[in-house]
């Protein structure tokens, strides 16, 4: 195996240790993908087979990276084996393999937001999505605490949550029904098939016999104890085999269940646990680090750790104080000019990044960025994937995997319309409920002419027969071009192309449409080739597979896809979508007290909504690489109403020694606008002179 050349010491003791668990705190900037895939190499050296070695992810777009570059340092054979997945992936291969143990059948659906959210409001008997929303994240706040619906009910605090529990039960009955899963019972079901199964426990921790760990402060509590079950091997000698890699500093997603708390846990439930913390940052300059360190060392520590560079101290962090968002989105689009001004062609749009505290803070800084002609994206904006065309098609393809699957079978056999009208499926949903069958089943029930008028049958039967054979055609059919031909085939056989162009107003909007789903066909035929094309351009192979098993996976892949591209564009996006980038040039807006800490009117600013706060602001200026400025309000909105801004608490705990900047950038601009033209000038001046 290739030896850890260019490790440096904390580093190497994090990759040569493997006799016990073991916790990296991995500061910003540190290295730690790079430790995670040197482990990775020491593991195999020490005798461990891929297939034994589990990298553990949170999103698709870091599985991918890790992927690829273990398998630049281990080579293609074994990196072909290794278990490189997320949390959910992993969860899904778990219940695939051995869900028939919870009653789940190994084609069982997931179920994406907008499906579970239909089915609250099912379940609750209502029409209010904002309500819905609410049940969905009260549930999913249960889930994530691993409580089911009875469970629940014990802990329910008032009137609303005793209303939500009762939502959940008909949900939990709903999800049976439906041969299906949501996103929390990737990770819930197969924690409590570990739990209850102590066969299907033993075969687990025998095939996985390592594992490592990313972003472990991001974990909820029943990821944690799925984790553990995994590694709580009876053997002492093989208990506790970990890596977990983590920064408590970088802990930013509690509201959506994570937990600091499981940090805390790991030194208590192994003793002896090796903590290493990786300190050097290869990222960020001097200064930034030091605003960086300012601002975290007013939170209490779990572990010591404190940030330092090589680098140099570079550009000092600069503090500008603006009128209003409207003075601050052009003075951050000025200031991109200004520095694109001074550095010329080597300095490209992606260098620079905008980030803020709340989505609503984007809008002015879109206005600057089309006002200057500057080219932008907005992270977390409308997935690629929540386009209705899009989801029109995967509901095809889950029908395919799971005939259970009751709102993908609705909206596949109205999407495009073919005669069968809502009269028809209140009648086949009254009929498939009476027997307790799902609505594809009861298509193909003798005694449905009972309950179905003659004349809509023969569609019905004709929509049935269509699935069948798709179905069987996606199963056999493997390899890019014969994935591309049978979608495509597909595609024109339901007239999917005319429904488009009948659906919408302008042609051109419908073509760009059909364009959607031309790139999501090529998406699906890639993956069945068995290439997988990430958000760095960098190409993973698997082995080849059919439309059929693509689609078993696709509910995943499309929910935590991060689809990107390498487009030269500045990137407007929240510190939360921010977490885990970097950029040359950072501009942090809008660090005023009631928006970086965020604070509602109606919420008390808690201790620990504080740090998690502080937390935020110190993800954000660590994702600077070279320069960074931080804009504070004099004056903000509010609603309707424009009130005095009170800079941040933030600032002045990076302990700057220069607080405001009071010159503008576009006074700079000009100077060097004007400096150019000089030197074009005399240039032009000297060649006429030769």
């Amino acid at each position: 195996m290739p030896s850890p050349a260019g490790l440096n010491a904390a580093q190497l003791d994090a990759v040569h240790y493997l006799a016990g668990p073991c916790l990296v705190l991995a500061g910003a900037g540190s290295g730690k993908t790079r430790v995670i895939v040197h482990k990775i190499a020491r593991l195999l050296d020490a005798g461990y087979a891929p297939g034994q070695i589990a990298a553990i992810t949170f999103t698709n777009k870091a599985a991918q990276e890790m992927r690829e570059r273990a398998k630049q340092l281990v080579g293609p054979r074994a990196a072909k084996h290794l278990v490189v997945s997320t949390f959910h992936s992993l969860g899904m291969r778990i219940l695939r393999q051995d869900g028939a143990r919870l009653g789940l059948k190994p084609q069982f659906s997931i179920f994406d937001s907008d499906d579970v959210l239909g089915l609250l409001k099912e379940a609750g008997a209502s029409t209010d999505n904002a309500l819905a929303r609410r049940w969905q994240w009260r549930i999913s706040g249960w889930k994530n605490q691993g409580l089911n619906s009875d469970q629940a009910e014990a802990v329910a605090a008032n009137d609303d949550e005793r209303v939500a529990v009762r939502v959940m039960k008909r949900y939990e009955e709903q999800l049976a029904a439906y041969q299906a899963v949501d996103f929390d019972d990737l990770i819930g079901l197969p924690h409590q098939l570990l739990q209850q199964d102590d066969e299907v426990r033993a075969k687990w921790q025998d095939t996985l016999r390592y594992l490592l760990v990313d972003e472990v402060q991001d974990t909820n509590a029943v990821q944690y104890e799925l984790l553990k079950s995994l590694v709580d091997h009876p053997d002492e000698r093989r208990r506790g085999l970990f890596t977990a890699v983590g920064d408590d500093d970088q802990s930013i997603y509690g509201w959506r269940g994570a937990t600091i708390e499981n940090l805390k846990r790991l030194p208590q439930e192994y003793p002896s646990l090796k903590v290493i913390a990786l300190e050097q940052n290869y990222r960020s300059t001097g200064h930034i680090l030091r605003a960086a360190n300012g601002v975290i060392a007013n939170n209490p520590k779990l572990f010591e750790k404190k940030l330092w560079s090589d680098l140099g101290d570079g550009e000092p962090v600069r503090v500008v104080e603006c009128d209003g968002e409207e003075h601050e989105a052009e003075r951050a689009v000025a200031r991109i000019q200004a520095l694109r001004g001074a550095g010329g062609s080597s300095i490209d749009f992606n260098d620079f990044a905008i980030l803020y505290r709340a989505n609503h803070q984007a809008r002015m800084l879109e206005k600057a960025l089309r006002k200057a002609n500057l080219p932008y994206k907005v992270s977390g904006g409308q997935s690629f994937f929540d386009r209705a065309e899009i989801r029109d098609l995967c509901a095809w393809l889950r029908l395919l995997v799971n005939h259970d699957d009751d709102p993908a079978f609705l909206r596949a056999v109205s999407t495009p319309k073919r005669g069968i009208g809502t009269q028809t499926l209140a009648s086949l949903g009254e009929f498939a409920g009476r027997w307790k069958t799902s609505l594809y089943e009861a298509l193909f029930a003798e005694s449905l002419v009972t309950a179905v008028p003659a004349r809509a049958i023969g569609s019905l039967h004709e929509f049935g027969r269509y699935v069948n054979d798709l179905e069987y055609r996606a199963c056999h059919t493997t390899g890019a071009e014969d994935a591309k031909a049978l979608l495509t085939g597909w595609l024109k056989d339901i007239g999917y192309e005319q429904h488009l162009m009948d659906g919408e107003d302008s042609e051109k909007l419908a073509a760009a449409r059909w364009g959607n789903v031309l790139d999501f066909v090529d998406w699906i035929a890639k993956r069945c080739g068995g290439e997988i094309e990430n958000d760095g351009g960098m190409t993973v192979e698997t082995e080849k597979k059919s439309v059929l098993d693509v689609a078993q996976t696709i509910s995943v892949i499309i929910s935590l896809a991060e689809r990107g591209d390498d487009q030269n564009v500045v990137t407007l996006s929240t510190l939360h979508a921010a977490k885990g980038l970097e950029w040359s040039h950072v501009t942090l807006v809008g660090v005023n007290e009631g928006l970086l800490p965020f604070r509602s009117d109606d919420e008390d600013m808690t201790a620990e909504r504080l740090q998690e706060e502080r937390r935020l602001m110190y993800v954000g200026i660590t994702r600077a690489r070279s320069t960074l400025q931080v804009s504070t309000l004099r004056r903000r909105k509010k609603g309707r109403d424009t009130i005095q801004g009170v800079p941040s608490r933030f600032i002045a705990e990076m302990k700057l020694h220069e607080v405001t900047v009071k010159e503008d950038p576009r006074e700079k601009l000009k100077a060097l606008r004007a400096a150019a033209a000089e030197r074009a000038a005399q240039a032009a001046t000297v060649a006429i002179k030769t």
